[in-house]
């Protein structure tokens, strides 16, 4: 196993997870507001979840996004 390749490919995965991730969250967050579903002050409860095929790994992590 090369150490640089596979940590390179890790960072690359994760980096391309959180950017689309928090812009899928920005559009939902800005359709909710534009719907009336949010009213711009809540907090959010939040998971995302890791599962890596092969290694039978499952991680969740949890969070809050809040608004205001």
């Amino acid at each position: 196993m090369n150490d640089d390749t596979f940590h390179h490919s890790i960072r690359k995965l994760l980096k391309n997870v959180g950017v689309n991730t928090q812009q899928e969250i920005e559009q939902a967050v800005r359709q909710a507001l534009a719907d009336g579903r949010l009213t711009g002050d809540e907090t959010l409860p939040a998971t995302v979840r890791v599962e890596v095929a092969g290694l039978e790994l499952a991680l969740d992590f949890t969070g809050e996004i809040t608004l205001e």
